[in-house]
């Protein structure tokens, strides 16, 4: 008999995402944060991985946004509400035939993530992708976006409001590889879910 220790379910879950299968169900799940954190890459991932579908959060953005955002003027509450209620509304399956769903979406404020959950109707994880401005701005030089400069990353950054006392929110340093980065994530969501289950 093997006298090796098993892996822990971080151990787990950060060498193979997929250690869990996808035999649970998080429900809904928000990748939050500023441009540039890596919300679309982890969000594929974690969809991909849960076997559910992923939304590109700015693909909601109605073209009046696009246009304000490719000139380089921040959104304003008055701008992001409607696309919130696009979102909103996929949260809480109307959009994806009843199936759980990953949305990427900066969800700055705390407003913006109460609304969301009202929305959804049902429990929202939230994984927040957080990193200091030096990485961010790195990430946003290296990559093309058509309509999100970097002249825009220090208002998303005064806009935005760190989840404390938001149990529902998981953070994560970006500072590591994307598997990493995944892998915990699925961690906590199979802890969670078991808690709950």
């Amino acid at each position: 008999m093997s006298t090796a220790a098993s892996p822990s379910v971080s151990d787990l879950a950060i060498s193979d995402p997929t250690a869990f299968g996808p035999a649970y169900s998080p429900g809904p799940i928000v990748v939050m944060g500023v441009s540039g954190c890596g919300k679309s890459s982890v969000g594929a991932r974690l969809g991909d991985y849960l076997e559910t579908a992923f939304v590109e959060g700015d693909s909601l953005h109605p073209p009046e946004n696009v246009r304000k955002m490719r000139l380089g003027t921040p959104l304003e509450d008055e701008d992001r509400w409607p696309w919130l209620e696009r979102i909103g509304q996929l949260l809480s399956g109307a959009g994806e035939g009843g199936l759980p769903v990953v949305v990427s979406c900066s969800a700055l404020k705390r407003a913006y993530r109460d609304r969301l959950r009202e929305l959804a109707g049902q429990p929202v994880t939230f994984v927040f992708l957080q990193g200091d401005r030096t990485l961010l701005a790195a990430r946003m030089a290296g990559r093309n976006h058509d309509y999100m400069p970097l002249s825009l990353l220090d208002s998303q950054l005064a806009t935005l409001e760190l989840p404390h006392a938001e149990p529902d929110v998981l953070t994560i340093d970006i500072n590591e590889p994307l598997e990493a980065i995944v892998g915990r994530a699925m961690t906590v969501l199979a802890l969670r879910s078991r808690r709950t289950s």
